[in-house]
């Protein structure tokens, strides 16, 4: 195989790639779960990457899209907590796994959902903003949220949540579209290599996932599986929906259904851990793996249309 059709052979077999990643991880973890300090790391590589691609007139779209970012926020913080009761009362779920339920719903869109956007050729200055939008908006609401529907009070730090989302999202993003504009001829023949770089990245946290969560699946926790997989998969189609009834363009209602559908199930852990017990973070450990697999199989797909 040349070196000029290693990127094109990456980005035709991602999720082959990913598969295969993630078997060795379940019957091995230690071959990745090494990756776990180095997720942020991961990410900030992929921003910086999607940086180098896009132009700064990009975002500035964004300022005649407000009314888009105002609703991908609300169907955020809408459609996924009703979505998280209504399966959790449909499918009886046990109350520590129905708690977990409704404490990833409540959560912000995740960091991950910008790399899908990207692999998915949907509107990424978009999905940075609404990432940002909702974790900004995420101390205020997500509490309230939770309060509303299991009656306890929650508490998020504002500053550490916005940090790491400086650090891993628009920091790197920065950096790419300031190098791109002084070096955008010398940048050129490296740019290839970032869409297959990224999948790269995608395929080694999904399997330290995979791999850091080994007990839990191979336990088979079937009913909440379910639950999760029905949760992330009618978020994307509701977000997507929404979005089109409200005459967004396809690729922006993509970009919408992503941020919908995708939660920070980091933040969805801890705080089910911290504050309901380790019961409840079963559906966050496997919203982690499952959103992640979901996503990249529907860049795939939304890829290869847009080509």
């Amino acid at each position: 195989m040349k070196i000029d059709s290693v990127p094109l052979f990456i980005e035709r077999n991602f999720i082959l790639i990913a598969v295969a990643m993630s078997a060795v991880a379940l019957a091995h973890p230690p071959t990745f779960t090494w990756v776990k300090p180095h997720i942020p790391l991961g990410l900030g590589i992929i921003m910086f990457g999607m940086g180098l691609t896009l132009e700064f007139g990009d975002f500035m779209d964004i300022l005649r899209k407000w009314p888009l970012v105002g609703l991908g926020v609300i169907l955020q913080y809408a459609i996924m907590p009703l979505l998280a009761v209504g399966i959790s009362s449909a499918l009886g779920l046990p109350a520590d796994i129905a708690i977990g339920m409704i404490v990833v719903g409540a959560c912000p869109g995740g960091t991950a959902s910008n790399v899908i956007a990207y692999l998915a050729k949907a509107n990424v200055p978009l999905s940075v903003t609404m990432t940002l939008a909702s974790t900004c908006l995420a101390p205020l609401l997500t509490p309230a949220i939770i309060y509303l529907l299991l009656e306890r009070q929650v508490e998020i730090d504002f500053w550490s949540m916005v940090t790491s989302v400086f650090w891993i999202v628009v920091f790197p993003l920065i950096d790419g579209l300031v190098l791109r504009r002084i070096f955008r001829r010398r940048l050129e023949p490296f740019l290839r290599w970032f869409p297959s770089l990224s999948i790269i990245v995608i395929a080694l946290l999904i399997a330290c996932i995979i791999g850091l969560n080994q007990a839990t699946l191979l336990g088979l926790p079937f009913l909440a599986l379910l639950a999760v997989i029905l949760h992330n998969t009618l978020g994307l189609a509701a977000g997507y929906g929404l979005a089109r009834a409200a005459r967004c363009n396809r690729r922006d209602a993509r970009t919408v259904a992503i941020e919908v559908g995708m939660q920070n199930s980091g933040l969805g852990v801890a705080l089910a851990v911290k504050h309901f017990g380790a019961a409840s973070a079963l559906p966050g450990a496997l919203f982690s793996l499952w959103h992640n697999l979901s996503g990249v199989a529907l860049a795939r797909r939304w890829r290869n249309r847009a080509e």
